[in-house]
């Protein structure tokens, strides 16, 4: 066992010579395998980074929450969106309703979100900012981070009391720090507006409609009073459910609520909706599932174009060392430590070469992080895959040549010199 050890070391120790004397042969070996583990490494962070990114946001929108509306998100195939034209928004009724009957429920709020409105301090002011009303307890649904200040109390939520909540967008614009916001009074819709919190800087969502950057949060009561919330944007009702109920009893208990309210008999259908965020990580999962397939046919081809260049190199290697095996092979080496001997040089030369495809991944992650708020990630995993898919295609690119090196008749190879 030590003996072959030590034969094993003294060939990775020959490989590695080998490498360093034949420079251009071994760039141009180390090429074809770089871009192949840069490319299927950098396709599976790309989408491992977009899933995750993604995955943060809709978290943000709550897994133990229902969104009541009158549009269902998405689904499959046509979207018959003709069948919810006719249905009527939700109701600030409805939340009443859905806070007295249903038990399994233990936060609930009603919400608009009306776009495009003007937020004036003194001489300045911003444009296009989103005015978002919401009820007493959205600040537990959406846990919002806020860094100065506070949230609505309830005197403020039940009276409409001018107060209101801004984005990182607004107070940088108009204050230029969050703290010298806190306090101030501004103008909204042409009414005066005390500001009793700010939001923690956010960053833009990769999905639409979760960031509070550009926005300011007004209680419902106040909100209503500046514009018709049926000219609102589409309103809707969050209800997170009890630590006690599950998402079915709750989802159960809602409908049949709803139901009665609304007066639907037994055979028709509901006139509202009731998304879910397991909703959207379905859909997730089969969109990523198929990019990654997608990606990893692509980043094969380019694999297979390495391991040719790999191969051929090992083909020209054993060619040129003929007469060593022949020497080693007639003082007793036996056929599996030549074999073991050129599959060690093969995957040496292929882990160096994945070893550069992922330092350039990483130093792609870095550019990408320094530029914009969208994070780049190159995680252990796919490190790991990474040096797995190089030794592999070492393996399998290197036998052929090693095998014929290890078949090689000792007087036949001696003579060849």
């Amino acid at each position: 066992m030590i003996a072959t050890l030590k034969i094993l070391w003294s060939s990775l120790k020959m490989a590695i010579q080998e490498l360093r004397v034949n420079k251009l042969r071994t760039f141009l070996s180390l090429l074809g395998i770089t871009i192949g583990i840069f490319c299927i490494i950098a396709v599976f962070t790309l989408t491992n980074s977009l899933e995750r990114n993604i995955r943060k946001d809709l978290a943000a929108l709550g897994e133990d929450v229902i969104y009541v509306q009158k549009w269902p998100w998405g689904g499959d195939g046509e979207y018959p969106w003709w069948k919810y034209m006719n249905r009527p928004e939700p109701a600030y009724k409805d939340l009443r309703i859905i806070q007295e009957k249903v038990k399994s429920s233990k936060l609930s709020s009603f919400n608009f979100d009306v776009s495009g409105k003007r937020v004036e301090y003194g001489d300045d002011y911003m444009e296009g900012v989103t005015m978002m009303a919401a009820t007493q307890d959205f600040d537990q649904i959406q846990q919002l981070q806020i860094i100065y200040g506070r949230y609505f109390v309830n005197s403020e939520s039940n009276s409409g009391t001018n107060v209101g909540i801004i984005g990182a967008n607004v107070w940088d614009g108009l204050f230029g720090s969050g703290e010298a916001a806190l306090g101030k009074i501004v103008r909204v819709a042409g009414r005066d507006t005390k500001i009793v919190g700010v939001l923690k800087k956010k960053g833009e969502s990769m999905i639409g409609g979760l960031s509070y950057d550009n926005a300011m949060i007004l209680p419902y009561r106040f909100a209503r009073t500046l514009v018709d919330e049926r000219l609102s944007g589409s309103p809707y009702i969050l209800v997170k459910a009890a630590p006690t109920a599950s998402m079915d009893q709750l989802r159960d208990e809602l409908r049949g609520v709803l139901r009665a309210s609304h007066r639907l008999k037994p055979q028709e259908e509901d006139d509202f909706a009731m998304n879910e965020i397991s909703t959207a990580n379905a859909q997730l999962n089969s969109m990523f599932g198929a990019i990654n397939i997608g990606g990893g046919f692509i980043a094969i081809f380019a694999l297979i174009v390495g391991a040719f260049g790999i191969a051929n190199i090992m083909f020209v290697t054993v060619k040129e060392r003929t007469a060593i095996i022949g020497l080693k092979k007639a003082i007793g080496a036996r056929r599996g430590i030549i074999l073991m001997e050129f599959l060690m040089e093969a995957v040496c030369l292929c882990l160096i070469g994945g070893s550069l495809g992922l330092l350039f991944v990483y130093l792609l992650t870095l550019v990408v992080n320094s530029a914009g708020s969208f994070q780049l990630i190159l995680s252990t995993e796919n490190m790991i895959r990474g040096l797995s898919i190089s030794a592999i295609v070492g393996l399998l690119a290197g036998f052929i040549p090693a095998y014929s090196a290890s078949k090689l008749d000792p007087v036949v190879a001696i003579r060849s010199k």
